[in-house]
């Protein structure tokens, strides 16, 4: 008999809260490059693999999914970037550290006030953040809203902070954080994910809205710097395929369930599914 593995828990703001980002699915072209990517590059494990897919987490908990094959994308609408929260700044610092030794090329770094967060791309494109939040008393606050910024992150002083040695992977506690995505018009993306789908606004950026739930800084974002006036993306083209929204409990389900068929969602295999005025398509489990 398999021994059970004791995970110790630890504590994440985003998934403190009646919803938060589970799973980010991918459609790529060349599955086994990719797949290699995030776990030998990005650090997570591989959960389950057969010749049309892959899963990875961490944990056991599936954080990217990749599936082979798609259509030419439609539309410069869809994923901006999905975002991975590491549990602590050591962890961030570690992650640099292995970043540097093998040369993952870095698209940004910065320093949003509510987190510490590095960009990049995998090899198709698709956008990655890699950030740690700072405690939720450290937020700061305007007139009680939370304030966020984009400032220089000093990558050398985190760079001194990592404790060197092999890299074993993301580590336990990692979860996904948040999704960013391109959408045509940010007055829309409010009206569909706060007015329809009863997320809260938090923070505006000219060109990009920031909505959460249970009053984390963002669990789903959107902006038009790329994308502005875009159309729908078609199904089962390359790039996002969907994303999960996870569920905190049974009322929380029934709740959203009931808000997302309100407004034109259904009940699928997979639970109740449906998109955005672009097609980003999000899927609800628990």
């Amino acid at each position: 008999m398999l021994a059970v593995q004791n995970i110790p828990t630890v504590a994440l703001d985003a998934h403190d809260a009646p919803l938060h980002i589970g799973a980010v699915t991918l459609r790529v072209t060349d599955l086994a490059r990719l797949t290699n990517f995030y776990r030998d590059a990005i650090g997570l494990g591989l959960i389950a693999q057969d010749h049309a897919t892959a899963t990875l987490g961490v944990d056991g908990v599936a954080l990217v999914r990749l599936v082979e094959g798609g259509a030419r994308p439609s539309s410069p609408a869809g994923l901006f970037h999905l975002a991975l929260l590491l549990p602590s700044r050591a962890a961030l610092a570690d992650w640099v550290g292995h970043a540097a030794q093998v040369r993952i090329p870095l698209d940004g770094a910065s320093d949003h006030l509510v987190s510490e967060a590095l960009y990049l791309s995998d090899p198709e494109g698709n956008g990655i953040e890699i950030y740690r939040d700072r405690p939720r008393t450290e937020w700061p606050r305007r007139d009680g809203a939370i304030r966020m910024a984009t400032e220089r992150l000093d990558l050398d002083a985190l760079l001194r902070e990592a404790k060197g040695g092999e890299y074993l992977g993301m580590p336990t506690g990692t979860r996904m954080g948040h999704i960013h995505l391109r959408v045509g018009d940010t007055s829309e993306a409010e009206a569909f994910y706060q007015g329809s789908l009863g997320f809260d606004l938090t923070v505006r950026y000219p060109g990009a809205s920031f909505l959460s739930s249970g009053g984390y800084h963002h669990h789903i974002a959107g902006n038009i710097w790329s994308s502005r006036g875009a159309g729908a993306r078609r199904r089962g083209e390359i790039g996002l395929d969907r994303f999960e929204l996870v569920a905190r409990d049974e009322a929380e389900f029934a709740a959203m369930r009931g808000r997302i068929l309100a407004a034109g969602g259904e009940d699928g295999a997979d639970g109740p599914a449906i998109t955005d005025p672009w097609g980003n398509r999000l899927v609800l489990t628990r």
